[in-house]
């Protein structure tokens, strides 16, 4: 099931097609509360008053055009306004193939910037989005660049590839913003770790390491990208034996999963944010989430037949 659905999340026709059956657009409820801008900030609203903090990512990626990215970018700064002038406390989290990385390097990296500097305004934070392993090397190089001249810009690194332990190591210097997920993609086994217990192995190592550079005084942004509550409480114990408070780090989930859990952990003291993603390029996005929990697969067929 996992394998089949990441191929359906690649597979162009089914790409073009799906997105337009009634069926598929009831059951995307489930991770979006809206395909437009306005309905991801009524939420992110409604998380506020929940103590709980928004990530906000607008679909799509790989854009053919240098048009697109510049529409992108463009985009994102409008809802960092919005962000601000609701008094959300919201952060972005892009991806660099909407900002032309396939097309002109030099320019998703001056759209970075300008992203940057604007959420430097209000003291928020730019997160880059991590794609699938052959942008892995191109991003870290460039989350490199960026962080040289802003400190407001993170990295989400994927505990499935076999190379993140050694990309920890090689961005520590530069006390990095870090989003520390399982990963959703479909990699090699040469590239990655294929079992479910074998990234959970990784991933408790990479956040070990990163706790324990908060706890020797280094300014690292830890966020836990998981819906894994049992490893999210083992790292929290291990934070607490650091002699670190809960607020050393944040938890970071995706919208429509694991809600009671959120609300809980946020209710106990754990520091949330909610990733709500929303726009129309939502296909392979969507499928990925499915692939990921076999759980997804029957919530989701549940909103179709319910």
């Amino acid at each position: 099931m996992h394998r089949l659905l990441l191929w359906m999340a690649r597979n162009a026709w089914l790409r073009e097609r799906i997105p337009h059956l009634p069926l598929a657009r009831r059951a995307i409820r489930r991770f979006m509360p809206g395909e437009d801008p306005e309905a991801a900030l009524a939420q992110a609203e409604a998380f506020r008053d929940e103590h709980i903090g928004s990530l906000f990512t607008r679909l799509g990626e790989n854009i053919g055009r240098i048009e697109e990215a510049d529409a992108t970018a463009e985009h994102y700064l409008g809802l960092l306004d919005q962000i601000a002038a609701r008094g959300i406390p919201g952060e972005l989290s892009v991806k660099l193939t909407q900002l032309g990385l396939d097309i002109d390097a030099a320019a998703a990296l001056r759209h970075m910037e300008r992203l940057a500097e604007r959420a430097a305004q209000d003291g928020g934070i730019v997160w880059i989005d991590m794609e699938g392993s052959a942008y892995t090397e191109r991003t870290v190089t460039m989350y490199e660049q960026l962080r040289t001249q802003h400190t407001n810009v993170g990295i989400c690194l994927q505990a499935y590839l076999r190379r993140s332990a050694a990309d920890v190591a090689r961005l520590m210097p530069l006390d990095p913003a870090i989003r520390l997920v399982k990963g959703a993609y479909d990699e090699p086994s040469v590239l990655a770790y294929r079992t479910r217990s074998a990234v959970s192995t990784n991933y408790a190592a990479l956040a070990i390491e990163l706790l324990a550079a908060v706890a020797a005084g280094h300014p690292v942004r830890l966020g836990l990208g998981t819906h894994d509550v049992a490893l999210i409480e083992q790292l929290a114990a291990h934070a607490a034996a650091l002699g670190l408070a809960r607020t050393a780090f944040e938890v970071q989930m995706l919208y429509g999963v694991r809600m009671a859990e959120q609300r809980r952990l946020a209710a106990e003291g754990y520091r949330v944010r909610d990733l709500i993603a929303y726009g129309t390029a939502w296909y392979p996005w969507y499928m990925r989430r499915l692939a990921e929990r076999p759980a997804n697969v029957l919530f989701a067929l549940r909103q179709i037949v319910g």
